[in-house]
């Protein structure tokens, strides 16, 4: 595979770039926020990943701020994601929240804004993803994508896509750039990966690190071993070289620089094949099964 570093970014369908490596700052306290992401950056992340859920938003963007004013790096170095809340999707929430974010956090743009879980039903999923075009459109946004989205889920807006295009001109249904799903080798989801691979999608991973579940395990404590890894970065490398976006979490600084510090090894095909577990074992929900 091409060597990666901690500056890769890969290209998206909107004709924009994502680092492939990302911080997540999912269930990170409001008052620590800023610190982490500012100590992340610092680190060499470039990527955040954030939501209106999270409830931080605003001290994320603020570490980055920070970061900025510090070492003169300019914003285009730095890609922020927020998402619309899965509770009550329509077109008219999802057209607040985007305001909302861009002045909870003062950014002139968002780098990446996602629909959160495909929940809402069809008219509501449709109407939150409407809203999101015309945000790019205005300026707002620069790539759109979804997450927990199912092959079925991710058919429905293609068909949305092809059909609006159709009547009313090429791009009126927006670009589709990211699916963010929880991915790890005990929940690969190839039917997902797949899909989205064939038509340049880029496949985000959260909980990458299963959250804990699986430290023990004895195949990652062989290649941990092996390596010279913890079991932590064995996951990351795992994802990445699966081509993923993977956006690791702590609030932890050596842990945040533990788990930047993954382009000094390559796990080989044997022990890819090794992590190759067959199991479905979600460790948080599960949108993408949802058929309402």
């Amino acid at each position: 595979m091409a060597k990666l570093d901690i500056n890769t970014k890969y290209p998206m369908n909107s004709g924009f770039e994502i680092p492939v490596l990302g911080y997540g700052v999912y269930q990170t306290p409001a008052d620590e926020a800023a610190s982490v992401v500012h100590h992340a950056l610092k680190t060499g992340y470039r990527h955040i990943d954030s939501a209106v859920a999270y409830r931080n938003e605003a001290p994320s963007s603020a570490g980055m701020n920070t970061f900025m004013k510090e070492t003169n790096i300019p914003r285009g170095e730095l890609f922020f994601t927020s998402k619309v809340p899965a509770r009550n999707l329509n077109y008219e929430n999802a057209k607040k929240v985007i305001d909302e974010t861009l002045n909870k956090t003062g950014l002139d743009y968002i780098d990446l804004y996602l629909l959160h879980a495909p929940y809402g039903g069809k008219q509501g999923r449709l109407g939150a993803w409407r809203a999101l075009v015309e945000a790019v459109e205005a300026g707002k946004i620069r790539s759109i994508g979804v997450s927990n989205y199912g092959v079925h889920h991710l058919e429905e807006l293609e068909q949305y896509i092809k059909e609006t295009d159709a009547k009313q001109g090429k791009g009126k249904g927006g670009i589709l750039s990211v699916n963010q799903v929880e991915l790890h080798p005990w929940l690969a989801r190839p039917d997902i990966v797949d899909w989205c691979k064939a038509r340049g999608v880029v496949v985000e991973a959260y909980s990458p690190l299963v959250q804990g579940q699986r430290a023990k395990d004895k195949t990652l404590a062989m290649l941990s071993k092996k390596h010279n890894k913890t079991w932590a970065q064995i996951l990351i490398r795992w994802s990445l070289q699966k081509g993923f976006v993977p956006l690791p979490k702590s609030v932890t600084k050596s842990r945040i620089e533990d788990n930047a510090n993954v382009y000094d090894f390559e796990l080989s095909d044997e022990d890819m094949k090794s992590l190759d577990t067959g199991e479905y074992s979600p460790c948080t929900w599960d949108p993408t099964t949802s058929r309402d």
